[in-house]
């Protein structure tokens, strides 16, 4: 049973994960590997609304998703994109990456050999990896703007469509968890995260949302 409590926290760092971005044409659309196949819907969805010429799927597998795409993230964005009309011309793929700072390199990589010139991405994500992909991709492509764009729910919604929503805490505590230490191990921007944000936080780290936490012992500083 997750309490009243805890949904209150997860929808408040829901809200903040969120960036809140208005999507806007890109040179690219960059669909980031995950369990959810929402990811490509969506981003097959800003390619028909004209917000991106060229598709990066990029992905390879995970525990969270080796059952569930066992032919790898990018491979299974791609079959869903193409059919939901998305033009296979319209499509790279990038298969290895297994985090987020993969993504990002791997992707730069696979357009550089295109010769696909980049000066903003569209960056589509779960709706609670927008803020740290968003810092992500700010330290690792500081060259670029981006602009981030994820599937429209809200927290029970998005929830109710994967199917298991301590998992989907769970994640949401992990993400905040990056947000908050990355910057220092260098691989992210620093961002302003509100004491509310880290007090909900910490309540659900110490209910124990902590499937997704980095272990202490990993934590460079």
């Amino acid at each position: 049973m997750i309490s009243a409590q805890a949904w209150a926290d997860a929808r408040l760092l829901w809200d903040y994960h969120r960036m809140h971005h208005t999507p806007r044409p890109c040179s690219v659309a960059v669909g980031l590997g995950s369990h959810d196949l929402g990811v490509a819907d969506v981003t097959a969805e800003l390619y028909h609304q004209g917000m991106a010429p060229v598709i990066v799927f990029t992905g390879a597998t995970s525990p969270t998703t080796r059952a569930r795409m066992p032919r790898g993230e990018a491979v299974h964005y791609r079959e869903r994109a193409l059919q939901l009309g998305v033009p296979d011309s319209a499509v790279l793929l990038e298969p290895r990456a297994t985090n987020t700072g993969e993504n990002i390199e791997f992707a730069k990589a696979v357009l550089a050999e295109a010769g696909v010139a980049v000066s903003s991405v569209l960056l589509v994500s779960k709706p609670y990896e927008e803020r740290r992909s968003y810092a992500m991709t700010r330290k690792l492509w500081p060259e670029v703007e981006v602009v981030c764009a994820s599937t429209p729910m809200g927290l029970e919604e998005y929830a109710d469509s994967i199917g298991d929503a301590r998992m989907v805490i769970d994640m949401i505590v992990g993400a905040l968890q990056r947000v908050l230490i990355f910057p220092g191990w260098g691989l992210a921007v620093e961002q302003a995260v509100p004491d509310t944000v880290v007090a909900a936080y910490e309540r659900l780290r110490d209910q124990g949302f902590t499937s997704r936490l980095i272990p202490d012992a990993a934590q460079r500083t």
